[in-house]
């Protein structure tokens, strides 16, 4: 399935860092497999940890920024 949304420009830095670590450690993967590596994690963690991480994360304007 095929989605947009938008993202601050740390945390897609943080992707490409993250593809990075994964390439270091002898493992290629791809943006979107890397956004559903963090969707089971935060399904694994219990409730405490989901909702500090949950709590941790910038809120952002939705929507496409004006030119």
């Amino acid at each position: 399935m095929r989605d947009s949304f938008t993202f601050p420009e740390r945390d897609h830095a943080r992707l490409g860092e993250l593809k990075q670590r994964a390439l270091k450690g002898g493992r290629e993967i791809k943006k979107s497999e890397l956004l559903r590596a963090g969707l089971a994690a935060l399904a694994a963690m219990p409730d405490a940890a989901f909702h500090a991480a949950v709590d941790g994360v910038e809120r952002i304007k939705t929507g496409r920024p004006a030119k």
